[in-house]
């Protein structure tokens, strides 16, 4: 069996493995940790010693290649779907927005003029912007390649209520940047494929486990395919001889293998390769210089229900997302709170960040108004995603370098790869898929949703 070491056993690293081991190679996953999963995994609180996630991450229907990931696990059974978004507007209930009996891109009209948290004058901004998005098609937003989507909404005439009460959540929830910031196309891509295209598309997917436990099938699979695992390893570095790679060093020794799929950040594959391994492949030039953008994640425990629904959009607050993780036995709440781009939380003290949450929840949920949450616990990733700033496409590689550019049997992987999608666990598995075919010359990729009939009319496509 062709032998292929893995470094990194996050998504990326296990679904290359996964397609590696049905294609008759052997992987060899090695991850530092003593979990897979990467960032999209779970830990044990030693203030509790209840299992929490890193942070919430979602799925939506157009993530084909994730959902296909989960059934080759065989956990789709451990989600749950959701085809209701629900949008704070106190002191009325939360607006509702779900697909009407209308084909796409139409099949959010009835909800969304239902919606109250925003005018009749932002409804018809949104619209028209919508339309522009519709019109412009998939190719038309590389026009808008190197400018932000803000530059967007400003020529499309969008008010300042509808950017801070729609287009800012959505933006900074799937791109972990704000409008101000992101690439253009990273943005419209999300309207134009999760919202316009496919009535399934923007269906919601949620675990009803913890992250960690989607990936219990992954090792065993793995090993029975003649795979290994090796959990608690320390790569040190990518073994280069002067033309290929030809294994991983690490703390207990050489792992020699045919080839090398990196699926670990940018930030730490360029600190496992050598100086000249660095000067033989133009992949690795450039990226120590990609940004990036954190996310908070805060777990709070009510001693008593203050939200009913599944989950709640905050418009226009500081934390954007509530998710309801469920109710125990004696009847308290779990909550998770998250704040993408959250830059200017890091340095904040966990007492300081429960304040300030708190605020946004006791604003979002009447019940929450003097409650205090019996426990809290804050969980900051500095370095959580890639910045899709502009110019960060050009910074992009992909699994194999191109003729005479690189080391061919090195192959990378990880969301910040050339996967087209922002940062995502979708890109992720994405790039896994895209590394093992690079080596097994087969087509992991699964079939996008089509484009409905009436929005390929429109322009989309």
């Amino acid at each position: 069996m062709k032998t292929v070491a893995i470094v990194g056993g996050g998504i990326a690293g296990i679904a290359a493995a996964i397609r590696l081991s049905q294609a008759g190679m052997k992987p060899i996953v090695l991850e530092t940790r003593r979990k897979l999963g990467g960032r999209a995994t779970s830990f044990v609180d030693p203030r509790t010693g209840k299992l929490l996630d890193n942070c919430q991450h979602v799925a939506m229907g157009c993530c084909v290649n994730l959902l296909d990931f989960y059934q080759r696990l065989g956990v789709l059974d451990r989600m749950q779907w959701h085809k209701e978004t629900y949008w704070a507007n106190p002191p009325h209930a939360p607006d509702v927005m779900r697909a009407g009996w209308l084909p796409a891109p139409a099949q959010f009209t009835g909800s969304f003029l239902r919606m109250r948290m925003i005018s009749l004058k932002d409804k018809v901004a949104i619209a028209f912007a919508m339309f522009k998005l519709l019109r412009m098609g998939y190719a038309g937003r590389e026009h808008w390649r190197g400018r932000v989507f803000l530059d967007f909404l400003r020529d499309t005439g969008q008010t300042e209520r509808a950017i801070e009460r729609f287009w800012e959540p959505v933006v900074v929830s799937a791109c972990n940047l704000p409008s101000s910031r992101v690439d253009a196309p990273f943005a419209m891509k999300v309207f134009q494929e999760g919202f316009l295209s496919h009535r399934f598309a923007s269906a919601m997917v949620l675990s009803t486990v913890a992250l960690l436990d989607l990936y219990d099938p992954a090792e065993a699979m793995i090993r029975q395919a003649g795979g290994e695992v090796r959990l608690g390893v320390s790569v040190q570095a990518i073994a280069f001889d002067g033309a290929r790679v030809t294994g991983v060093v690490t703390d207990e020794g050489l792992v020699q293998a045919s080839a090398v799929i990196a699926a670990v950040p940018f930030d730490r594959l360029v600190k496992l390769c050598s100086p000249t391994l660095q000067a033989a492949d133009e992949r690795l030039r450039g990226i120590d210089g990609i940004a990036t953008s954190p996310i908070l994640g805060v777990h709070l425990v009510y001693e008593k229900i203050i939200l009913d629904q599944p989950h709640l959009v905050l418009p226009a607050r500081a934390t954007q997302w509530l998710f309801n993780k469920g109710v125990d036995e004696a009847g308290r709440q779990h909550i998770h709170a998250v704040i993408s781009a959250a830059d200017q939380w890091m340095d904040l003290d966990e007492n300081e960040i429960t304040r300030r949450v708190r605020a946004d929840i006791e604003w979002a949920c009447p019940r929450a108004q003097g409650l205090a949450p019996i426990e809290v616990r804050s969980v900051k990733e500095k370095r959580a995603t890639f910045a899709a700033v502009p110019g960060f496409e050009a910074l992009r590689p992909g699994p194999r370098p191109r003729a005479s550019g690189g080391v061919d049997n090195l192959i990378l992987a990880g969301d910040w790869c050339d996967t087209g999608w922002p940062a995502t666990m979708e890109g992720a598995v994405r790039s896994g898929y895209s590394a093992a075919d690079a080596l097994t010359h087969l087509d992991s990729l699964q079939t996008e949703l089509p484009v409905a009939l009436l929005a390929r009319v429109a322009g989309l496509g």
